[in-house]
């Protein structure tokens, strides 16, 4: 890093700072500003602000330890989250919309009555403020710390931190996001979002383009890279020619194991806590214009998150292997072909793409946090008459201490991967619970409090090490915690006395869900539900068949496997066809008695 580098990255500093303070205006009027932008988002910068959330420093030095150990194959891990998001776009979207609620946790009191929803929306939000929430802050400081110490941050500046180094960077990272977070709200959040996403986009293509000429072009890296391990690195199933079914077989070398590839494709994405659409989503989506904008951040979002920005960072992490075959920590390729390729500014530009990447996930979590501790338990519980201005200061304050403990967090943690399985193992359990309470009157709040508390703790204790509780392999342990989450849960729904009456008729009102699990408010109310679940589903199926059509195809033609470029290509021009005929169609066939 030269000096010129280092300007670049302090002009971006200070421009992103100036948004932030700028639009604190806008933030300070009143809570529904604070964190949900005053429900007037446009769709595609609520939909670029869902994929820059996802998009961290992090990201990068993930998939390059994923793709070291586990092949291509490894990434299902957060693929697979692709077919809840696909389900986000047709079923989801348009309800929580509908909801009118400033945080996911909100919705357990209009869904739910009595002490025991006041309890399940306290205990909600403690859980995803505090400590899942503060695990994902840590691993994304985690991943800064590493960027700075591969640049030599300190060194460069001459100052000699000694063994301190990680705690001072911890410091500096900390105090920085806060500052910016905490006065702008979720409108500086959103809005630096949309030009953080596309910076960080810029620097994860110029780094594999670099990387990958340095390697002789993507033929030589193909060639090459499968000579290196002993796994499968270019497989995206662990599916090989062999003698089985139809001339294919599965592989014993793809990096994953047919169990675990089976339960990230049937069990990952609907039993994790995100199954209907996860906090930090959903804040985006409450805060759209109006449903149909929402519907459309959703379908924005899975194009930026799935087949724009997947193909660079794999493309990197392969390069890494071939220029880095003895590197100890796989993570740290990114950071390392950056200092290693880049010319200057450039260099100057990358770093500060990721420090974007990193400050838009961080700034979001921080205000997501926040919006739990200030919306949900503040003034819930605690100063339910509070005024506006009050409660946007109890919203800064709140993000202080979820800044914090995120820090806290980022100083005890080691490794990226192994943090972001953590994160996986104790949100299972819940998902079907979530899915279920939209369209089945049964659910209750005993259900959901004790779904997502035995999950928690399930996936905690399975993590420990040398416990010996659970199976070794990851696919195998998300199996079992969500088939014993799952027999608690339906136990103790079926040991409580469902809701009341005038509590699921308010709730099927406001939301108006199909399905057969409100047959009994629809026939009361005679009021008929703004969906048609049949039409949705199967725009869900073709909505999957483009996304991963499309995903697939770039991969498979990129990585000179053309067979699986074809394919997939067909599959994702069928789901076009398909979704553009069912689009044409009415919700209703035919009209319904009753009215609206």
């Amino acid at each position: 890093m030269q000096t010129i580098d280092w300007i670049v990255v302090l002009l971006y500093l200070i421009a992103t700072m100036a948004v932030g303070i700028y639009l604190s205006k806008k933030a300070s009027k009143s809570l529904e500003d604070f964190f949900v932008s005053g429900r007037s988002l446009p769709w595609w910068l609520a939909g670029t602000s869902m994929a820059a959330t996802t998009f961290s420093i992090d990201t990068p030095l993930y998939i390059c330890g994923v793709v070291a150990s586990r092949g291509i194959a490894g990434n299902w891990e957060w693929w697979s989250f692709g077919f809840a998001h696909v389900v986000l776009i047709y079923i989801f979207a348009r309800l929580w919309r509908r909801a009118e609620i400033v945080t996911d946790a909100e919705l357990t009191e209009i869904r739910y009555g009595g002490n025991m929803a006041a309890i399940l929306r306290a205990t909600k939000a403690f859980l995803f403020a505090v400590p899942i929430n503060c695990i994902g802050i840590g691993y994304a400081m985690l991943a800064m710390v590493k960027v700075v110490d591969a640049l030599q941050l300190w060194e460069s500046l001459g100052l000699n931190v000694g063994d301190n180094g990680k705690l001072w960077s911890v410091i500096f990272v900390s105090f920085f996001v806060l500052i910016y977070s905490g006065f702008s709200g979720l409108w500086g959040v959103v809005v630096t979002d949309f030009f953080q996403f596309f910076l960080a986009l810029f620097g994860a293509l110029l780094v594999a383009v670099f990387a990958v000429n340095d390697v002789g072009g993507i033929r030589s890296l193909v060639s090459q890279v499968q000579s290196i391990t002993d796994i499968d690195v270019l497989a995206f199933i662990p599916l090989v020619r062999g003698d089985g079914f139809l001339g294919w077989q599965w592989s014993d070398f793809a990096g994953i194991s047919l169990t675990t590839f089976s339960a990230y494709l049937f069990v990952q994405w609907w039993s994790f806590r995100r199954s209907d659409g996860g906090g930090e989503f959903i804040q985006r989506l409450v805060a759209a214009k109006d449903e149909a904008e929402a519907e459309k951040a959703a379908w924005f979002f899975n194009i930026l998150n799935y087949i724009v920005r997947t193909w660079p960072w794999i493309l990197v992490a392969l390069a890494g292997l071939v220029i880095y075959p003895d590197l100890a920590d796989a993570e740290l390729a990114y950071p390392l072909m950056m200092l290693d390729f880049l010319p200057t500014i450039i260099l100057g530009l990358v770093v500060a793409s990721l420090i974007a990447a990193f400050m838009s996930t961080v700034s979001t979590s921080i205000n997501w946090g926040a919006s739990y501790l200030t919306n949900d338990l503040y003034r819930r519980f605690f100063a339910p008459d509070a005024s506006q201005a009050q409660l946007v200061f109890a919203g800064r304050v709140a993000s202080a201490l979820v800044t914090v403990l995120g820090a806290i967090a980022a100083f005890y943690a080691q490794d990226i991967a192994t943090v972001f399985r953590l994160v996986i193992a104790i949100g299972t359990g819940p998902g079907l619970v979530l899915i279920l309470r939209w369209y089945w009157w049964r659910i209750n709040s005993a259900a959901e409090l004790t779904a997502m508390v035995v999950g928690f703790i399930i996936g905690l204790l399975s993590m420990i090490p040398n416990l010996n509780l659970f199976p070794t392999d990851f696919g195998l342990r998300l199996v079992v915690i969500s088939g014993l989450t799952a027999i608690v849960w339906i136990s103790v729904m079926y040991l409580t006395p469902p809701e009341s009456e005038e509590t699921l008729t308010n709730f099927y009102l406001r939301v108006r869900p199909a399905g057969l699990g409100w047959k009994k408010q629809q026939d009361a109310t005679g009021v008929k539900p703004l969906q048609n679940l049949g039409l949705d589903a199967q725009k869900v199926v073709a909505g999957a068949m483009i996304l991963f059509g499309s995903m697939l195809s770039i991969g498979g033609f990129l990585l000179l496997q053309s067979g699986v470029g074809w394919f997939c290509l067909v599959m994702g021009v069928m789901g076009g066809f398909w979704l553009r005929h069912l689009n044409k169609q009415r919700i209703f066939s035919m009209s319904r008695p009753g009215k609206e």
